[in-house]
Protein backbone atom coordinates (compact mmCIF):
# COMPACT_ATOMS: atom_id res chain seq x y z
CA UNK A 1 0.00 0.00 0.00
CA UNK A 2 1.46 3.75 -0.82
CA UNK A 3 2.28 5.44 2.35
CA UNK A 4 -0.06 8.44 3.49
CA UNK A 5 1.55 11.91 2.88
CA UNK A 6 1.70 13.68 5.99
CA UNK A 7 3.97 16.85 6.25
CA UNK A 8 4.65 19.18 9.33
CA UNK A 9 3.83 22.40 9.35
CA UNK A 10 7.39 23.73 9.39
CA UNK A 11 8.27 22.11 6.05
CA UNK A 12 5.61 23.21 4.14
CA UNK A 13 2.87 22.53 1.40
CA UNK A 14 4.67 20.80 -2.27
CA UNK A 15 1.86 22.13 -4.65
CA UNK A 16 1.57 21.58 -8.52
CA UNK A 17 -0.34 22.94 -11.03
CA UNK A 18 -0.74 20.86 -14.29
CA UNK A 19 -0.03 22.15 -17.85
CA UNK A 20 -0.39 20.48 -21.31
CA UNK A 21 2.83 20.16 -22.73
CA UNK A 22 2.26 18.82 -26.30
CA UNK A 23 5.12 17.10 -29.30
CA UNK A 24 7.19 20.43 -30.21
CA UNK A 25 7.62 23.99 -29.35
CA UNK A 26 5.00 25.97 -27.72
CA UNK A 27 4.15 29.15 -27.00
CA UNK A 28 2.76 31.13 -24.31
CA UNK A 29 0.27 33.01 -26.03
CA UNK A 30 -1.28 29.93 -27.64
CA UNK A 31 -4.80 30.25 -25.26
CA UNK A 32 -5.17 31.89 -21.68
CA UNK A 33 -4.75 28.64 -19.87
CA UNK A 34 -1.12 28.78 -20.21
CA UNK A 35 -0.73 32.02 -18.59
CA UNK A 36 -3.14 31.36 -15.85
CA UNK A 37 -0.79 28.50 -15.31
CA UNK A 38 2.25 31.05 -14.90
CA UNK A 39 0.61 33.75 -12.90
CA UNK A 40 -0.75 30.86 -10.40
CA UNK A 41 2.60 30.23 -9.80
CA UNK A 42 3.96 33.40 -9.36
CA UNK A 43 2.27 33.47 -6.66
CA UNK A 44 2.49 30.09 -5.23
CA UNK A 45 5.99 30.63 -5.05
CA UNK A 46 5.33 33.78 -2.79
CA UNK A 47 3.21 31.77 -0.23
CA UNK A 48 4.69 31.13 3.32
CA UNK A 49 2.95 28.07 3.39
CA UNK A 50 4.29 26.01 0.35
CA UNK A 51 7.78 24.70 0.72
CA UNK A 52 7.76 24.41 -2.99
CA UNK A 53 5.72 24.64 -6.29
CA UNK A 54 5.59 22.80 -9.76
CA UNK A 55 4.50 22.14 -13.10
CA UNK A 56 2.84 19.03 -13.32
CA UNK A 57 3.24 18.13 -17.01
CA UNK A 58 0.06 16.34 -17.84
CA UNK A 59 0.78 16.07 -21.55
CA UNK A 60 2.56 14.10 -24.06
CA UNK A 61 5.63 15.75 -24.53
CA UNK A 62 8.96 16.43 -23.45
CA UNK A 63 9.37 19.16 -21.34
CA UNK A 64 13.03 19.90 -22.72
CA UNK A 65 12.04 20.25 -26.37
CA UNK A 66 9.05 22.61 -25.45
CA UNK A 67 11.56 25.80 -26.32
CA UNK A 68 10.52 29.08 -25.14
CA UNK A 69 7.30 27.97 -23.59
CA UNK A 70 9.40 26.59 -20.39
CA UNK A 71 12.66 28.09 -20.50
CA UNK A 72 11.29 30.96 -18.18
CA UNK A 73 8.74 28.91 -15.97
CA UNK A 74 8.56 30.08 -12.63
CA UNK A 75 8.45 26.60 -11.25
CA UNK A 76 10.79 22.96 -12.18
CA UNK A 77 8.70 20.53 -13.71
CA UNK A 78 7.35 17.03 -12.89
CA UNK A 79 5.84 14.08 -14.37
CA UNK A 80 2.91 12.46 -13.12
CA UNK A 81 4.78 9.44 -11.76
CA UNK A 82 6.92 12.11 -9.87
CA UNK A 83 4.30 14.40 -8.94
CA UNK A 84 2.56 11.17 -7.49
CA UNK A 85 5.41 10.93 -4.63
CA UNK A 86 6.37 14.11 -4.08
CA UNK A 87 3.22 16.32 -3.83
CA UNK A 88 0.54 17.42 -1.24
CA UNK A 89 -1.67 19.38 -3.64
CA UNK A 90 -2.15 19.30 -7.15
CA UNK A 91 -3.90 21.48 -9.13
CA UNK A 92 -6.07 20.50 -12.25
CA UNK A 93 -6.01 23.43 -14.62
CA UNK A 94 -4.05 22.97 -18.11
CA UNK A 95 -4.56 19.38 -18.42
CA UNK A 96 -6.70 17.20 -16.67
CA UNK A 97 -6.17 14.81 -15.10
CA UNK A 98 -6.83 10.94 -15.01
CA UNK A 99 -9.13 9.78 -12.56
CA UNK A 100 -6.91 6.20 -11.80
CA UNK A 101 -4.25 8.66 -11.31
CA UNK A 102 -6.55 11.16 -9.27
CA UNK A 103 -8.12 8.46 -6.87
CA UNK A 104 -4.55 6.80 -5.91
CA UNK A 105 -2.90 10.47 -5.09
CA UNK A 106 -6.37 10.95 -2.79
CA UNK A 107 -5.46 7.35 -0.90
CA UNK A 108 -2.39 8.65 -0.46
CA UNK A 109 -3.49 11.76 1.16
CA UNK A 110 -3.29 14.26 -1.60
CA UNK A 111 -5.74 17.29 -2.17
CA UNK A 112 -6.89 17.59 -5.78
CA UNK A 113 -8.25 21.25 -6.80
CA UNK A 114 -9.81 21.47 -10.31
CA UNK A 115 -9.01 25.28 -11.61
CA UNK A 116 -11.93 26.17 -14.11
CA UNK A 117 -10.71 29.55 -16.00
CA UNK A 118 -13.29 29.65 -19.12
CA UNK A 119 -16.88 29.38 -19.67
CA UNK A 120 -17.00 25.73 -19.79
CA UNK A 121 -20.72 25.58 -19.69
CA UNK A 122 -21.28 27.18 -23.04
CA UNK A 123 -17.69 25.36 -24.44
CA UNK A 124 -18.88 21.74 -23.64
CA UNK A 125 -22.29 22.52 -24.95
CA UNK A 126 -21.20 23.49 -28.46
CA UNK A 127 -18.35 20.76 -28.63
CA UNK A 128 -21.29 18.28 -28.04
CA UNK A 129 -24.00 20.43 -30.04
CA UNK A 130 -21.44 20.05 -33.19
CA UNK A 131 -19.67 16.94 -32.93
CA UNK A 132 -16.31 18.94 -32.03
CA UNK A 133 -13.14 17.35 -30.25
CA UNK A 134 -14.40 17.93 -26.60
CA UNK A 135 -12.88 20.62 -23.75
CA UNK A 136 -13.83 19.73 -19.69
CA UNK A 137 -14.84 16.28 -19.06
CA UNK A 138 -16.98 15.45 -16.17
CA UNK A 139 -14.54 12.86 -14.93
CA UNK A 140 -14.77 11.27 -11.72
CA UNK A 141 -11.53 12.56 -10.29
CA UNK A 142 -11.96 12.96 -6.77
CA UNK A 143 -11.66 16.77 -6.57
CA UNK A 144 -11.39 18.30 -3.15
CA UNK A 145 -12.35 21.43 -4.55
CA UNK A 146 -13.16 23.41 -7.63
CA UNK A 147 -12.03 27.07 -8.12
CA UNK A 148 -13.18 29.59 -10.93
CA UNK A 149 -13.26 33.07 -11.71
CA UNK A 150 -15.87 35.55 -11.24
CA UNK A 151 -16.72 35.86 -14.54
CA UNK A 152 -18.01 32.37 -14.82
CA UNK A 153 -19.95 31.87 -11.66
CA UNK A 154 -23.10 32.53 -12.95
CA UNK A 155 -23.12 30.30 -16.04
CA UNK A 156 -20.45 27.61 -14.40
CA UNK A 157 -21.04 27.28 -10.95
CA UNK A 158 -23.85 24.99 -10.18
CA UNK A 159 -22.39 23.07 -13.74
CA UNK A 160 -19.19 22.68 -11.70
CA UNK A 161 -20.84 21.51 -8.41
CA UNK A 162 -23.26 19.22 -9.64
CA UNK A 163 -21.15 17.63 -12.15
CA UNK A 164 -18.27 17.06 -10.09
CA UNK A 165 -19.66 16.77 -6.66
CA UNK A 166 -17.48 19.26 -5.22
CA UNK A 167 -17.87 22.44 -3.77
CA UNK A 168 -17.17 25.56 -5.85
CA UNK A 169 -14.93 28.34 -4.70
CA UNK A 170 -14.51 31.49 -6.70
CA UNK A 171 -11.11 33.09 -6.95
CA UNK A 172 -9.42 36.23 -7.74
CA UNK A 173 -8.29 36.49 -10.82
CA UNK A 174 -4.63 36.82 -11.52
CA UNK A 175 -2.53 39.22 -14.53
CA UNK A 176 0.51 41.34 -14.12
CA UNK A 177 2.63 42.89 -17.16
CA UNK A 178 5.61 39.91 -16.73
CA UNK A 179 4.91 37.78 -19.85
CA UNK A 180 3.85 40.60 -21.50
CA UNK A 181 6.93 42.77 -21.06
CA UNK A 182 9.12 39.51 -21.62
CA UNK A 183 7.72 38.49 -24.78
CA UNK A 184 8.37 42.17 -26.49
CA UNK A 185 12.00 42.15 -25.08
CA UNK A 186 12.43 38.39 -27.05
CA UNK A 187 10.48 39.50 -29.80
CA UNK A 188 12.96 42.61 -29.70
CA UNK A 189 10.25 45.38 -30.01
CA UNK A 190 11.37 48.65 -28.80
CA UNK A 191 8.19 50.77 -29.32
CA UNK A 192 6.73 51.25 -25.92
CA UNK A 193 3.64 49.54 -25.46
CA UNK A 194 1.74 52.71 -24.60
CA UNK A 195 -1.64 54.64 -26.62
CA UNK A 196 -0.20 57.81 -28.60
CA UNK A 197 -2.70 60.39 -28.47
CA UNK A 198 -3.36 63.09 -31.36
CA UNK A 199 -4.45 60.85 -34.42
CA UNK A 200 -7.89 62.53 -35.91
CA UNK A 201 -9.13 59.05 -37.19
CA UNK A 202 -8.54 56.05 -35.25
CA UNK A 203 -7.50 52.21 -36.37
CA UNK A 204 -9.77 49.99 -34.98
CA UNK A 205 -8.53 46.47 -34.04
CA UNK A 206 -10.74 43.59 -32.81
CA UNK A 207 -9.02 40.45 -31.46
CA UNK A 208 -11.71 38.15 -30.30
CA UNK A 209 -10.23 34.38 -31.16
CA UNK A 210 -13.09 33.41 -33.03
CA UNK A 211 -13.26 29.88 -32.04
CA UNK A 212 -16.39 29.83 -29.78
CA UNK A 213 -19.47 32.14 -29.16
CA UNK A 214 -18.05 33.52 -26.05
CA UNK A 215 -15.98 35.40 -27.50
CA UNK A 216 -16.33 36.49 -31.50
CA UNK A 217 -16.42 39.76 -33.56
CA UNK A 218 -19.75 39.69 -35.03
CA UNK A 219 -21.15 42.26 -32.59
CA UNK A 220 -17.48 44.33 -32.64
CA UNK A 221 -18.13 44.57 -36.11
CA UNK A 222 -21.42 45.84 -36.63
CA UNK A 223 -21.01 48.05 -33.46
CA UNK A 224 -17.88 49.94 -35.80
CA UNK A 225 -19.90 50.03 -38.74
CA UNK A 226 -23.15 51.97 -36.51
CA UNK A 227 -19.99 54.17 -35.99
CA UNK A 228 -19.23 54.64 -39.16
CA UNK A 229 -22.31 55.14 -40.30
CA UNK A 230 -22.69 58.02 -37.76
CA UNK A 231 -19.62 59.59 -38.39
CA UNK A 232 -17.64 58.23 -41.67
CA UNK A 233 -14.42 60.95 -40.67
CA UNK A 234 -13.58 58.97 -37.54
CA UNK A 235 -12.27 55.62 -38.58
CA UNK A 236 -9.59 54.92 -40.57
CA UNK A 237 -9.56 51.62 -40.94
CA UNK A 238 -11.02 48.15 -38.62
CA UNK A 239 -8.69 44.93 -39.10
CA UNK A 240 -10.06 42.25 -37.82
CA UNK A 241 -7.61 39.71 -36.06
CA UNK A 242 -7.79 36.26 -35.57
CA UNK A 243 -10.27 35.71 -39.22
CA UNK A 244 -8.13 33.68 -41.11
CA UNK A 245 -10.61 30.45 -40.42
CA UNK A 246 -14.02 32.31 -39.94
CA UNK A 247 -13.95 35.08 -43.23
CA UNK A 248 -13.90 31.70 -45.46
CA UNK A 249 -17.93 30.67 -43.84
CA UNK A 250 -20.16 31.81 -46.40
CA UNK A 251 -22.32 33.41 -43.81
CA UNK A 252 -19.81 34.89 -42.16
CA UNK A 253 -18.73 36.74 -46.20
CA UNK A 254 -22.83 37.86 -46.34
CA UNK A 255 -22.85 39.31 -42.73
CA UNK A 256 -19.23 41.48 -43.44
CA UNK A 257 -20.37 42.47 -46.48
CA UNK A 258 -23.40 43.73 -45.35
CA UNK A 259 -21.71 46.81 -43.60
CA UNK A 260 -20.51 49.41 -45.08
CA UNK A 261 -17.10 49.58 -43.92
CA UNK A 262 -16.35 46.30 -45.67
CA UNK A 263 -18.56 48.07 -49.06
CA UNK A 264 -15.93 50.52 -49.02
CA UNK A 265 -12.95 48.59 -48.32
CA UNK A 266 -12.10 50.33 -44.96
CA UNK A 267 -12.18 47.07 -42.49
CA UNK A 268 -9.57 43.51 -43.24
CA UNK A 269 -10.02 40.57 -41.97
CA UNK A 270 -6.23 39.28 -40.89
CA UNK A 271 -4.19 36.26 -39.13
CA UNK A 272 -3.24 36.10 -35.34
CA UNK A 273 -0.72 38.19 -34.24
CA UNK A 274 0.50 38.94 -30.56
CA UNK A 275 -0.95 42.59 -28.88
CA UNK A 276 2.14 44.34 -29.01
CA UNK A 277 2.30 43.54 -32.93
CA UNK A 278 -0.60 45.35 -33.19
CA UNK A 279 -1.39 48.24 -31.07
CA UNK A 280 0.33 51.13 -31.20
CA UNK A 281 2.01 50.10 -34.58
CA UNK A 282 -1.39 49.03 -36.43
CA UNK A 283 -4.15 49.80 -34.12
CA UNK A 284 -5.38 52.70 -31.58
CA UNK A 285 -8.18 51.37 -30.10
CA UNK A 286 -9.62 47.88 -29.21
CA UNK A 287 -13.28 46.76 -29.69
CA UNK A 288 -14.86 43.90 -27.91
CA UNK A 289 -17.18 41.51 -26.92
CA UNK A 290 -17.79 38.70 -24.80
CA UNK A 291 -21.13 36.12 -23.60
CA UNK A 292 -20.39 35.86 -20.28
CA UNK A 293 -16.77 36.25 -20.39
CA UNK A 294 -15.89 39.13 -18.22
CA UNK A 295 -12.40 39.26 -17.57
CA UNK A 296 -10.05 38.05 -19.74
CA UNK A 297 -6.09 39.00 -20.80
CA UNK A 298 -7.09 41.52 -23.44
CA UNK A 299 -8.71 43.89 -21.71
CA UNK A 300 -5.93 44.03 -19.35
CA UNK A 301 -3.29 44.23 -21.63
CA UNK A 302 -5.25 47.38 -23.22
CA UNK A 303 -5.27 48.79 -19.93
CA UNK A 304 -1.89 48.31 -19.04
CA UNK A 305 -1.26 50.07 -22.42
CA UNK A 306 -3.44 52.84 -22.10
CA UNK A 307 -5.31 52.00 -25.73
CA UNK A 308 -9.26 53.30 -25.50
CA UNK A 309 -11.23 49.62 -24.88
CA UNK A 310 -14.66 49.61 -25.64
CA UNK A 311 -16.19 46.76 -24.30
CA UNK A 312 -18.99 44.89 -22.49
CA UNK A 313 -17.74 43.97 -19.45
CA UNK A 314 -19.23 44.33 -15.69
CA UNK A 315 -15.92 42.87 -13.86
CA UNK A 316 -13.90 46.29 -14.99
CA UNK A 317 -14.70 48.66 -12.03
CA UNK A 318 -15.62 51.57 -14.07
CA UNK A 319 -12.47 51.08 -16.31
CA UNK A 320 -12.49 51.12 -20.60
CA UNK A 321 -15.62 52.19 -22.03
CA UNK A 322 -18.48 49.91 -21.26
CA UNK A 323 -21.38 49.42 -23.52
CA UNK A 324 -24.81 47.59 -23.21
CA UNK A 325 -23.96 43.65 -24.26
CA UNK A 326 -25.72 43.00 -27.41
CA UNK A 327 -26.30 46.40 -28.42
CA UNK A 328 -24.75 47.76 -31.20
CA UNK A 329 -26.01 50.70 -30.91
CA UNK A 330 -25.07 51.47 -27.59
CA UNK A 331 -21.32 50.24 -28.61
CA UNK A 332 -21.41 52.52 -31.06
CA UNK A 333 -22.21 55.18 -28.88
CA UNK A 334 -19.27 53.83 -26.23
CA UNK A 335 -16.70 54.25 -29.14
CA UNK A 336 -17.65 57.47 -30.17
CA UNK A 337 -17.32 58.83 -26.36
CA UNK A 338 -13.98 57.12 -26.42
CA UNK A 339 -12.96 59.16 -29.63
CA UNK A 340 -14.02 62.16 -28.15
CA UNK A 341 -12.77 61.99 -24.77
CA UNK A 342 -9.84 59.51 -24.31
CA UNK A 343 -6.82 62.07 -25.44
CA UNK A 344 -8.11 64.73 -22.66
CA UNK A 345 -8.35 62.19 -20.35
CA UNK A 346 -5.82 59.74 -20.71
CA UNK A 347 -3.80 60.27 -17.41
CA UNK A 348 -7.44 59.87 -15.25
CA UNK A 349 -7.76 56.61 -17.29
CA UNK A 350 -4.28 55.31 -17.16
CA UNK A 351 -4.64 56.23 -13.28
CA UNK A 352 -8.28 54.35 -13.27
CA UNK A 353 -6.48 51.30 -15.19
CA UNK A 354 -3.38 51.11 -12.36
CA UNK A 355 -5.93 50.55 -9.80
CA UNK A 356 -7.51 47.46 -10.78
CA UNK A 357 -4.44 45.85 -12.44
CA UNK A 358 -2.94 46.43 -9.09
CA UNK A 359 -5.86 44.10 -7.49
CA UNK A 360 -4.58 41.52 -10.05
CA UNK A 361 -0.95 41.26 -9.58
CA UNK A 362 -0.07 37.86 -8.54
CA UNK A 363 2.22 39.02 -6.11
CA UNK A 364 0.91 41.36 -4.29
CA UNK A 365 0.65 40.80 -0.56
CA UNK A 366 -3.10 40.46 -0.73
CA UNK A 367 -3.71 38.07 -3.31
CA UNK A 368 -0.42 36.08 -1.67
CA UNK A 369 -2.46 35.86 1.67
CA UNK A 370 -5.96 34.94 0.44
CA UNK A 371 -4.93 32.04 -1.92
CA UNK A 372 -2.50 30.68 0.98
CA UNK A 373 -5.59 31.18 3.07
CA UNK A 374 -7.62 29.22 1.20
CA UNK A 375 -4.81 26.38 0.26
CA UNK A 376 -4.65 26.03 4.18
CA UNK A 377 -8.25 25.74 5.05
CA UNK A 378 -8.16 22.76 2.10
CA UNK A 379 -5.36 21.22 4.30
CA UNK A 380 -7.25 21.58 7.42
CA UNK A 381 -10.92 20.37 6.12
CA UNK A 382 -9.19 17.40 4.61
CA UNK A 383 -7.05 16.60 7.95
CA UNK A 384 -10.75 16.89 9.82
CA UNK A 385 -12.70 14.84 7.53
Amino acid sequence: MSKTITRTKASGLKVGVTLYVRDGAQSLWENGIFQNCYFLLMLLARSPAIEQCFIVNGGPGNPAEAGDFLDSAPAPVLSLDEAMNELDIVIELSAQLNPDWGRQFAARGGRIVGMRVANDFVIDAERMAFGLDHALLMTAVPYDEIWTLPAFEKTCGPYYQTGFRAPVRVMQHLWNPTLLNRAMEKHGVTQPFAYQPGRKRWRLAVLEPNICTVKTCHLPLLLCDVAHREDPRAIEYLRVYNAMTIKEHPDFVAYARSMDLVQQGLASFEARFPIFHIMGTSADAIVSHHWENAQNYLYYEALYGGFPLIHNSDLLDGCGYRYRSFDPEDGALALRQAHAEHDRNLAAYRADADRLLQRLDPVSERNVALYTQVLQELVARRAAA
